[in-house]
């Protein structure tokens, strides 16, 4: 192993720029050569890499985002793709590749690995709905951005007796919504695991303002069937009735912006070094990540196949708090 390339793809998790520096350190210390891909997957098929020395990663473990930039790379789904890509590998004489990112991160990570090239993916995602890691980077940071917004809306909230749907990202995993109502002091969760009664839903409301409560606060997985603006839809015909009136926030992509908290930039330094930590070894083709507190690794096949549960119990704990 002489000369690594590293690439960011998918969606932008804080926290990311943190795995980058840890890949270059420990891969020099190796006595390897790093280069970065910009741009993720699209930049490997266009050959953008550029050399990464100790001080080129200086100074960007706190900045969010990722300097190597990321973009969706539809024609890297193809096989035609793939193989443009494992010549440009092959071209620029790389003898592996760590991919920081998400699930369709890993998938192309995994297609490259099946034909033959050496990959080693790094468990990155604010969804945390990647099998193969307990906890991925951009998780806690994303998560405390959503709890400083619902801390912020019940102020307004409880000002003008008011009820607020609060919806967060997470894609088609309700892992973000469920923590931040059940420790963000909901009265309800909605997420894509478990089915919604929008009219239960409306009978919390009103039960929370029959209760005395100033305030009511739903939060809402954007990948739940019944989204923020459906609800929104939906109640404006039982406004009268909810008691509270009624208001939608939707963080979208603020979610993802916020400088990496110390649990994001400990998680992206312990799984960076581990990627490299693999390849010194002989290991390839797998997902470095974290379970049970330790960082293994995981065949990427199985990653790409596997569905990552979330604990429900959880949920039924939320609606007792939320009495």
């Amino acid at each position: 192993m002489k000369r690594i390339a590293v690439l960011t793809s998918g969606g932008d998790a804080p926290g990311m720029n943190a795995a980058i520096r840890a890949v270059t350190r420990v891969a020099i210390s190796n006595g390897w050569e790093v280069f970065g891909v910009r741009n993720g997957y699209a930049g490997l098929l266009a050959e953008e890499f550029r050399p990464l020395g100790a001080r080129d990663v200086g100074g960007i473990m706190q900045l969010g985002g990722t300097i190597l930039g990321s973009a969706r790379c539809l024609d890297f789904k193809t096989e035609q793709g793939r193989l443009k890509g494992l010549r440009s590998l092959n071209r620029n004489e790389i003898d592996a590749l760590v991919v920081i990112g998400g699930n369709g991160s890993q998938t192309g990570a995994a297609a490259l690995s099946k034909m033959g090239f050496p990959v080693v993916g790094v468990a990155s995602t604010i969804d945390n709905d990647l099998y193969g890691s307990d906890i991925t980077i951009g998780v806690d940071t994303a998560l405390n951005i959503a709890l400083e917004a619902i801390d912020r809306l019940k102020v307004t909230a409880s000002s003008h007796q008011r009820a607020f749907l609060v919806e967060v990202m997470g894609r088609n995993c309700g892992y973000l919504a469920l923590m931040a109502g059940m420790i963000g002091g909901a009265e309800a969760v909605v997420i894509p695991e478990k089915e919604t009664d929008p009219d239960k839903l409306a009978e919390e409301i009103r039960s929370a303002y029959e209760r005395g409560k100033p305030h009511a606060l739903i939060v809402v997985a954007e990948g739940a069937h019944y989204n923020a603006a459906r609800l929104m839809d939906l109640f404006e015909h039982k406004k009268e009735t909810l008691g509270f009136e009624l208001r939608a926030t939707i963080l979208g992509h603020v979610m993802r912006g916020g400088h990496p908290t110390a649990q994001d930039r400990y998680l992206a330094t312990v799984l960076g070094a581990g990627a490299v930590d693999a390849l010194a070894r002989g290991e390839s083709g797998v997902l470095v990540g974290l379970i049970n507190n330790q960082v293994t690794t995981t065949p990427l096949a199985e990653v790409v196949d596997g569905c990552k549960s979330l604990d429900l119990r959880l949920l039924e704990l939320a609606e007792i708090l939320a009495r």
